[in-house]
């Protein structure tokens, strides 16, 4: 556990899914009760000074993707960056994941509808993940693009970005849906012309938070199909006429988004950048690894990658001769909450979360074999 990080929180000790919702931080509660106080006090300056929220959280973003508020832009979800990309995109094929999370498909859905850009779904062996040498085998000459998950939702598989980079070369865009990662995975971001995250799960900012940042050359390829009023040139001047899209990421603004929310997802990406990305993960591994041995020692099936520098942040489990929603129920008693599907349980620990973590997953299996 990050004693110092794990102050700011008041979850409790058997939590351990992270990877569904991040219970915010004490911080991301008092800076969204502080904004609709303000709001609530209303005067001329209020809306312009809850707006500022919204540099905030854009800068502190774009640090810690190794990018710049010119190549920044909050987004309200991960989903929209993803459709603003998939429609950005002309023609050609683009390669996705079959396995993906269902957000990564109907973008690209949507796209083969309209005419556009038309997937190509490829499949990672079963236990396995998307390689650059799988993705390198795919290849055809009308590939544009590949769409990725950062890690896998289902198993924890950590992408190797820098190696999909390499394998794609340098013409074809790289579309990367850092949800399971961003804050809680140091990854090679800059490899990645297009990087979307949404703030509800290992960042702990709340639902409605997130970014994405977009490489030159992502600004240059991209069509801003779903650009809206406030991401043109010139968006204060009503009159009446069309403006052409902002020459940075701002064009793939579509409206104001909320400063309450803005301002809790500036709380949240201020504790990530303070206490360190590296420390997080560090701790968060540990966690895994305890998990992990747990698990193992009441004869449960480890679905996740073995090798520790392969998976990020999810512990994927099955008990053989054992229904998971029975498993589930077991854990309840014990005060763990796990995700549940219907042919495994996902455990997903942050860096706040507690040795004790362990001994009530231990208690629970323990009353399964017994």
């Amino acid at each position: 556990m990050l004693t110092p990080y794990a102050a700011h929180f008041d979850t409790p000790a058997g939590y351990l899914d992270f990877a569904r919702f991040g219970p915010p931080s004490r911080d991301v509660v008092t800076a969204t009760t502080r904004a609709m106080e303000e709001s609530a006090r209303a005067d001329h300056t209020t809306v312009d000074g809850l707006m500022r929220a919204d540099g905030v959280a854009r800068d502190t973003a774009a640090r810690l993707a190794g990018a710049d508020a010119e190549h920044t832009v909050l987004l309200p979800n991960a989903s929209t960056g993803l459709f603003h990309a998939a429609l950005g995109v002309r023609e050609g094929v683009v390669l996705a994941p079959r396995t993906d999370f269902p957000a990564n498909h109907y973008p690209w859905r949507r796209t083969a509808e309209l005419g556009r850009a038309t997937p190509r779904w490829i499949d990672p062996a079963p236990g396995g993940g998307v390689t650059a040498d799988l993705v390198r085998s795919a290849l055809t000459d009308d590939v544009v693009a590949v769409s990725v998950s950062a890690v896998d939702f289902r198993t924890g598989f950590r992408v190797d970005l820098a190696a999909l980079r390499e394998a794609i070369g340098p013409h074809r865009l790289l579309i990367v849906d850092a949800i399971q990662a961003f804050g809680v995975a140091e990854m090679a971001w800059d490899a990645a012309d297009v990087v979307v995250a949404g703030g509800q799960k290992w960042l702990r900012a709340g639902w409605a938070t997130g970014f994405a940042t977009l490489s030159g050359r992502a600004l240059e390829a991209l069509e801003p199909v779903l650009t809206g009023w406030t991401g043109v040139e010139g968006a204060g001047v009503f009159d009446g006429a069309e403006h052409s899209p902002a020459p940075d990421a701002r064009r793939w603004s579509i409206t104001h988004l909320s400063p309450v929310t803005a301002a809790a997802f500036a709380a949240a990406l201020g504790l990530v950048e303070r206490y360190g990305v590296a420390a997080i993960e560090d701790a968060i591994a540990t966690r895994v690894a305890e998990l992990t041995d747990v698990v193992e020692r009441f004869g449960g099936r480890v679905l996740s990658p073995a090798d520790p520098a392969r998976r990020a942040g999810v512990l994927s489990f099955a008990m053989p001769e054992h229904d998971p929603a029975l498993v589930a129920k077991a854990l309840h008693a014990e005060g763990v909450t796990p995700t549940v599907r219907g042919d495994s349980l996902r455990l997903s620990p942050h860096a706040s979360t507690p040795p004790e973590a362990s001994e009530r997953l231990a208690a629970a299996l323990s009353s399964l074999t017994a």
